[in-house]
């Protein structure tokens, strides 16, 4: 079954940057690291509605709610695609070995955000009894559509190029929603409920490092890291309440 999705209007663009010529010295890296949270009170959560696929309703003891805003203690907020937005153009990086993996779970895509490498292999599996339809939407990639009966094998695709925010949608149950981040380096985390992110193996430099958030939207810092230093920053997003 194939069917045509919307395509979402969340869209960035990353900094343009030298083609890359250097590698990493390791002897010489840092660390950015730091924590996100919410300042505000959370939205409340809406239950899904589930009358386009009651089949997985079934799934579920109690109604889902749509993951656009979750928090742990303390208002850290997780789902936060952290990154080098800009000052890693002259480094040149392998591609991990490793695919990256979403997974369809209870009718939800698991991570619902994630990040990887571009041509790095991608996974996209279906562990529920149900027949899904998975449906990138790229901004700067080829976009596809594609349906997963049940007990398949996991989809294995990649993308060519660096590309922001990318919506994956399922066609069949229209609630389904993840974000895949494409990039040129591994420069990249994605905080959990703890609110927290790692940035490793960073050389020395100067570097906008931006937090991306579905609801709040974005935000940048500058951070310049010297030989074997770490540096630690904070974003917080208001909720404007």
């Amino acid at each position: 079954m194939v069917a045509l999705g919307a395509c979402s209007s969340n869209k960035s663009n990353q900094s343009e940057e030298p083609a890359p010529t250097a590698t990493v010295d390791l002897a010489t890296v840092g660390t950015i690291s730091g924590t996100v949270t919410l300042d505000g009170t959370p939205p409340t959560p809406h239950p899904i509605i589930m009358t386009a696929g009651p089949e997985c309703a079934k799934l579920h003891s109690t109604p889902l709610t749509y993951p656009s805003v979750v928090t742990g203690e303390h208002g850290a907020l997780a789902n936060v695609l952290v990154y080098l937005k800009s000052g890693v153009g002259n480094y040149r990086f392998d591609i991990p070995k490793t695919p990256a993996t979403l997974d369809q779970v209870g009718c939800m895509y698991q991570p619902h955000v994630m990040g990887l490498m571009a041509r790095q292999k991608l996974d996209i599996k279906n562990t529920d009894p149900i027949m899904h339809n998975v449906h990138p939407v790229p901004h700067e990639n080829r976009a596809w559509n594609q349906s997963q009966p049940v007990g398949s094998a996991a989809i294995e695709t990649e993308f060519d190029h660096p590309d922001f925010a990318i919506p994956v949608l399922c066609n069949l149950h229209p609630w389904m929603r993840a974000y895949v981040f494409v990039f040129s380096h591994p420069y990249f985390d994605v905080t959990t409920t703890a609110g927290t992110f790692d940035l490793k193996n960073v050389p020395p430099g100067t570097y906008t490092v931006e937090a991306w958030q579905e609801k709040y939207g974005t935000q940048d810092q500058t951070v310049t890291i010297g030989p074997k230093e770490s540096k630690t920053i904070a974003f917080t997003f208001k909720t404007g309440s």
